[in-house]
This record gives C-alpha cells, structure tokens and sequence, in this order.
C-alpha cells in the first residue's frame, strides 16, 4: 500500500522537473540585488523590506501553519496552568497582551536561537581573496572538482573551467560570500556524484550556452538566504519559519537545503531547455518550487522535501 507521503513525493515532481509550466510574475519574490548571470528584469521588483513591510503581502501567509503555532501555545498555556501556577491571573493576562507579530515569528527553542545565530553570522563573512582561509578553500573546492589536476594560480584562465566567470574567482562573490563558496564544498563533499554530473553538464541536452556553475552555485546561497528571511533578525516567512523548524532538527539544514535547491534549478533548466539569458527566471521558478514544498504539512527534515530524490552521492 503506497503511503500518502510516498503518493505525495511522486505527484510534486511534477513541479521538480518543472514539467508543470507556470508563469511567474518578478513582482512576487523581490529583487535579487545585482544579478550576477541572466538577463535585463523588466517587472519592477521590490525589496525583502518592502515585501514585509506589506500587510497585504503578509496575509499570504500559510494561515494554517500559523494556526498550528498558535494552537501549540495555547497548549503549552493550558499545561502550564494545569501543572500549577502562582499566578493564574498572570498566565492568562500575558497571552492576551502579546503582541501580534509573535504570531509571525513563534518563540524559538535555544537550539534554534544557537544554530540560527551561527548561519547569520556565517551570513555576514564577506569572501577575501587576500584571506590565507578564504585562498584554500577555493584551493579545496578545485580540488573537490578536479581531483586529478594540479591546482592553478589564484588568478588562472583554467577557474573558467569550473565555472566562474573571469580568471580571478574571487570576483565573481560581489552577491554572495563566503558562506556561497562553503555550500559548494559541502555540495562537493556530501553529494559528489550530484555535483560532478552538474559540473560538468552531464545530465539531458544541454544548451548552447550553458549557466557556469560555480557562479549559479553563488546565485543560489543568496537566493535562499533571501527566501528564508535569515536577514532578518527573526525569519517571518512562511518559509522561513518551516526552515527554523528543520534547523533545529539538523544544524546543517541550509547546507543541505542548498544542494537540494542547486539540484532542483538544473532539473529545471533542463524541463525549460533555458539558455544563459534565461537564468533569473529558472531561478525565481526554482525558489517557487522550494516554497512550495517547504510549505507541506509532513516536512520534518530537509530529506523529506520531494526534491531531495533528486541529488545523487
């Protein structure tokens, strides 16, 4: 008998392999800051601020994960009364003057606030090519790719071959960090076969003038970071909010988020047959789908999501 969460995962890869063709307006995901392949956006895009600061935009959220919180405090009021309480006047009063946002933006266990502290502050790293650190992890991510080959100079015409766009890879992070360049070596580590089958262009027909990897691998750290509101002091998006549960199951959850969501952009250009001008709007269509599926109800790790299927070790 196929359970419903096996049911589930074959009917949503319809949505991976983006066989189910879906207009996007730009308008809905905010703007991507400089990008750094594609073409020109032509619908007029508005800041992750902007989108916040939005009610209309707010009321969008998925209510009934919302409602799940809620119901959750209420639980946890009630067993706090029925326990006992010195003051039960007091645990009464305080729910009723909690401020609205906290719907929003649920209380956070200490696991969640530590690992959430982490992934900002690995956020905020800026990549320094002057670095001794930041120079031999580029080192390693060669490496990782080209186990055979001797490693280039710093500045090289062979880092073209990995996908940066220039001889000094470290002009290509102007969107990302440092962060952007350890979600490739995790991805390298973790799911090699995955990531050499994307390095090197091997699955379906390729386009003509194929997206370079190691700049869509820096496109896509932002992406997710942007998706999931980590910005933020406290992520309020409904993404945002499931992905805090799944970080406090698993400290690595962006990490292994973000080969998800690399694996899932290829599956995608290659469903649209995209060519290089065309990688923004893969790329908004592919944080559509990661919301989508985010957002269902039996969610609990990053291997759970139906895209996960997709990455190969």
């Amino acid at each position: 008998m196929t359970s419903s969460s096996t049911l589930r995962r074959r009917l949503h890869h319809g949505d991976v392999d983006g066989k189910r063709r879906e207009h996007y307006d730009s308008s809905d995901y905010g703007s991507l800051g400089e990008p750094l392949l594609g073409g020109d956006r032509h619908n007029e895009q508005y800041t992750l601020e902007e989108l916040l600061d939005d009610p209309a935009r707010k009321v969008n959220l998925h209510w009934s994960f919302i409602f799940s919180q809620l119901l959750a405090q209420w639980a946890q009021w009630l067993a706090n009364i029925v326990l006992g309480s010195k003051s039960l006047f007091g645990r009464f009063v305080t729910p009723a003057l909690t401020s609205q946002p906290a719907l929003f933006a649920p209380a956070l266990t200490s696991t969640q606030e530590e690992r959430l502290r982490k992934l900002q502050s690995r956020l905020k790293v800026p990549f320094d090519g002057n670095h001794i650190e930041h120079q031999d992890a580029l080192k390693k991510l060669w490496r990782l790719a080209f186990p055979t080959r001797e490693i280039p100079p710093l500045k090289s015409e062979l880092w073209k071959e990995m996908g940066w766009q220039g001889t000094d890879p470290s002009t290509d992070f102007r969107g990302g960090g440092f962060i952007s360049l350890e979600n490739l070596i995790y991805f390298a580590e973790k799911y090699p076969e995955s990531f050499q089958c994307l390095l090197h262009k091997q699955d379906g027909q390729r386009a003509e003038w194929e997206y370079p990897f190691a700049v869509a691998g820096i496109n896509i750290s932002f992406v997710l970071a942007q998706m999931l509101d980590l910005q933020s002091g406290k992520p309020t998006s409904t993404a945002g909010l499931r992905f805090l549960q799944l970080l406090g199951e698993d400290e690595m959850a962006f990490d292994d988020l973000y080969c998800v969501a690399f694996q899932m952009m290829d599956a995608q250009w290659l469903a649209k047959r995209a060519s290089y001008m065309e990688f923004n709007d893969v790329l908004k269509s592919t944080r559509a789908q990661l919301e989508r599926e985010l957002a269902l109800e039996d969610i609990c790790s990053i291997k759970d999501l139906p895209a996960y299927n997709l990455l190969r070790r």
